[in-house]
């Protein structure tokens, strides 16, 4: 066996040994076991009194001696039915002594197992008053931070509560400042509002006497109208008869106008005047800045009042001494002359900006290059000349309102009125295709784009070119 294993035997077994006979402090405040020592050294050395009662001493060999030994046996086997009782009592004793010591072993071994119950029990209760005291630490801690913060927080309430009410009175005084403000923006607004009603019906009544003084005007107009037809009438029941009322015609090529009312004839194929006094107010704009327009075929005057409404200085000449007649009633500046003549009398360039508005199918096919020729010599250089007539290039106007008119000649295309021009002198032409045919034929626009585009656009159009 090692001395390591060896070593840990005897250490086992001197625990065992101290298990079993506890022996000095058991660690419970200092307390000691009881000590067996003496009182087991006791029941040794009785014992050995004990076993010592009823036999003789032992001696050395020899005669002598062993007569001396025989004698005592004889001696101590005479006594022996007197000690037998005290052997029995000694031998009692002892056992009872061996239960006594048995007895305190046990309640020592009892007495070291509850003295480390003990001390198991007094280290969890220190650890348990510990726990304790760190809670009651906290909770005092707890306790004075609650006072801190119920000091603080009845400051704060305070505090608040005054802010508070601080707050609400100028809430209040604030609310009572905008009710002023409000009643006063209030009273003004109801004012205000009173004047522009009083305001906007005052306007609302010019307006309407307005309208009521142009219903007048218009009803004058028409009556006027009326009595003029009646004139016509007249004058066309007399042996002299009334010239047409279209745009001038040459001179060169007289002819003898069909005996009816040119105006009335107007009026249903060529449109009412409001509607050709608004058409043509299209032109008014180009003419920007100009002065001494003349219009060429000025008829009953619908460019001369826009150009007039423009603030545009504008005069007209017509062969119609009935449409002359219409105009200076209006209060236009026109007379009646014949085209070409009136043109060949004014000087080279003396006028503003030409306008000539369904007039060249009028006209006979030679003397359209005369005319545009004439406008190049009397317009003032940068001088503005608009044409409008029927478009030959829209297939509709000769199934609709070309040959309505027995005073049409021919249509003239657009490309050769713009090679005229450009013959005549004039530069920056452009042409603008007016009156969509499918305006006044819905049917046309069942037609595929291109055809529609091609052969049936505008019934009209207008040539615009400036004098070089």
């Amino acid at each position: 066996m090692r001395d390591e294993e060896l070593t840990a035997a005897i250490r086992e077994v001197r625990e065992r040994v101290r298990a079993r006979h506890p022996e000095g402090s058991l660690g419970l405040n200092g307390v000691k076991a009881a000590d067996l020592m003496p009182l087991v050294h006791a029941r040794d050395a009785a014992e050995a009194k004990v076993a010592a009662i009823g036999t003789v001493n032992p001696r050395p060999p020899g005669l002598k001696n062993w007569i001396v030994q025989f004698g005592k046996r004889i001696i101590a086997r005479a006594l022996d039915w007197h000690v037998r009782e005290q052997v029995e009592f000694n031998r009692a004793v002892m056992t009872c002594v061996q239960t006594t010591l048995d007895a305190l072993a046990d309640t020592n071994r009892a007495l070291a197992a509850l003295a480390a119950n003990t001390v198991e029990f007094h280290r969890q209760l220190r650890e348990d008053m510990a726990a304790l005291d760190r809670e009651a630490q906290e909770l005092k801690d707890v306790r004075s931070h609650w006072a801190e913060w119920r000091t603080g927080f009845e400051e704060r309430r305070a505090t608040s509560e005054i802010h508070m009410l601080r707050t609400i009175s100028e809430l209040q005084a604030a609310f009572q400042h905008r009710v002023t403000l409000m009643e006063q923006n209030f009273r003004e607004l109801v004012r205000h509002q009173h004047g522009e009603f009083n305001a906007a019906l005052d306007h609302t009544t010019v307006e309407i006497q307005k309208r009521l003084w142009e219903d007048l005007q218009r009803i004058r107009g028409e009556y006027e109208k009326v009595i003029h037809t009646e004139l016509r009438l007249i004058r066309q029941r007399t042996p002299a008869p009334s010239e047409p009322s279209t745009s001038a015609g040459p001179k060169t090529a007289p002819a003898t106008p069909a005996a009816i009312d040119w105006q009335r004839f107007a009026e249903t194929f060529r449109g009412s005047e409001e509607r050709i006094r608004e058409h043509q107010s299209r032109y008014v704009a180009r003419f920007a800045g100009a002065n001494d327009v003349l219009d060429l075929g000025c008829g009953r005057g619908e460019f001369l009042e826009a150009a007039r409404d423009a603030g545009l200085t504008a005069r007209g000449i017509d062969q119609s001494e009935e449409c002359i007649a219409i105009c200076r009633a209006k209060g236009l500046d026109a007379e009646r002359a014949d085209l070409f003549e009136f043109l060949a009398a004014l000087p080279d360039q003396s006028v503003g900006g030409t306008h000539c508005s369904q007039v060249v199918e009028h006209l006979p096919p030679e003397r359209v290059p005369e005319l545009t020729k004439l406008l190049a010599k009397k317009l003032w250089p940068g001088a503005l000349a608009v044409i409008e007539t029927p478009n030959p290039e829209c297939l509709a106007i000769f199934a609709t309102h070309f040959y309505l008119d027995p005073t049409h000649t021919r249509p003239v295309p657009p490309a050769l009125l713009r090679f005229y021009l450009e013959e005549a002198g004039f530069g920056t032409i452009e042409v603008e295709r007016i009156s969509p045919a499918m305006e006044t034929i819905p049917a046309v626009a069942e037609l595929p784009a291109a055809v529609r585009e091609a052969l049936f656009g505008g019934l009209d159009y207008a040539i615009f070119a400036r004098k070089m």
